[in-house]
């Protein structure tokens, strides 16, 4: 058996394990929600929320459960192309500044309670830091605009090695997860995945990413039209779009998701290049939709569009495009706060007051003289 089969063998092992939420645990969840000191529905969509953790978890969500934010870093060959306003020496420079706790993601995590971890996947100059997770599959991808990303076996083990960081984060009793990245020019290549799965026109799916002017935009936007019309990739082979135009980071995201679900652990998805990390995993397994959390609404072009593509509704918008997770770590309060509500609010009967919902109006009427 080739390595390849072998890679593609574990991955379905993985597949396989990936079950839907309990709806006996959501039910419950409803439940007690329907039955809590408050208006039937007055929470809104946190109540959404506490019922599809409870799905996920098999039970009603813990409290103070431990988190963890991975930020996968790659870079990739496409920068050769002109599509970023910085070089590609960035990626090394800002996994630098993650290790030393001066980023933003770091800022927040620290703020939140959320452990960060940095993963190399394929940066570039290799940085040797530590604190940084080391699981190389080459440095950096090839120019997609000339020649495929990747080949299929390093695909899968990016795959593969993003499922064994899920694996690694519940074994150490995390029970949220949320998806980070690092790698300059990996909008690009996430439009060129988008585009690639959807079938949307370029023009609606590649943005701005680090802050291009007018020509440098339609420079990019060309740029991925030419892979897409080199490579021609199959929206039914997940795999193979990832491996033509996709990114090692975006691959590990990918395997981070799809472990995590098998692992029953919510996934809080951060903004666009996590978000295709996202699509990509849907299309391996389209049980995965069920165990994503989504975090914010990015302002890269694109992003709105592939929310609505899975159905997905961010819960919080404040313009943000930075990535690093940022998004998905600030959403991570909420994932408490829907926690905590279904376990420290009263109950009705609990604070012996009078639920409306369970007077009988129509025996009140039927009393009067």
């Amino acid at each position: 058996m080739t390595e390849d089969k072998k890679l593609e063998q574990k991955l379905q092992e993985v597949i396989n394990a990936i079950k839907p939420l309990d709806a006996a645990a959501m039910e419950k969840a409803k439940a007690r929600m329907d039955n809590l000191t408050k208006p039937l529905g007055s929470l809104g969509r946190m109540e959404d929320l506490a019922v599809q953790l409870a799905g996920i978890h098999r039970d009603f969500f813990p409290t103070g459960a431990g988190k963890r934010v991975y930020v996968m870093a790659a870079d990739h060959g496409v920068t050769e192309e002109g599509i970023s306003a910085y070089p590609s020496e960035v990626t090394a420079q800002m996994v630098a500044n993650f290790t030393g706790g001066g980023a933003a993601i770091n800022v927040l995590g620290r703020q939140n309670n959320v452990e960060v971890e940095v993963v190399d996947v394929g940066v570039k100059s290799d940085p040797d830091l530590p604190g940084v997770k080391k699981v190389r599959i080459k440095n950096g991808t090839d120019n997609f605009r000339r020649r495929p990303a990747m080949n299929r076996q390093e695909a899968l083990q990016a795959i593969m090695a993003g499922i064994e960081c899920a694996d690694q984060a519940a074994d150490d009793g995390i029970k949220v997860i949320a998806t980070g990245e690092m790698g300059i020019g990996n909008t690009t290549a996430s439009s060129a995945v988008m585009a690639a799965f959807t079938g949307y026109d370029i023009s609606l799916v590649v943005g701005r990413g680090t802050g291009l002017d007018d020509d440098k935009l339609r420079h990019k936007q060309e740029v991925v039209a030419g892979a897409l019309e080199l490579h021609k990739p199959d929206p039914a082979d997940p795999i193979g779009v990832l491996s033509l135009v996709g990114g090692l980071e975006i691959a590990a995201l990918t395997g981070l998701i799809l472990g995590a679900a098998r692992r029953r652990i919510p996934v809080v998805i951060d903004g666009f290049i996590s978000s295709t990390a996202a699509l990509a995993a849907v299309k391996i397994s389209p049980l995965i939709s069920s165990f994503l959390v989504p975090s914010h609404l990015s302002a890269e072009s694109g992003h709105a569009l592939l929310m609505d593509y899975l159905s997905l509704k961010p819960y919080i918008n404040m313009g943000m495009r930075l990535g690093e997770g940022t998004g998905a770590v600030l959403t991570m309060n909420l994932v408490e706060a829907a926690a905590r509500v279904t376990l420290e609010m009263a109950t009705f009967e609990d604070a012996q007051v009078s639920n409306k919902e369970d007077q009988n109006p129509v025996a009140d009427v039927k009393g009067e003289k």
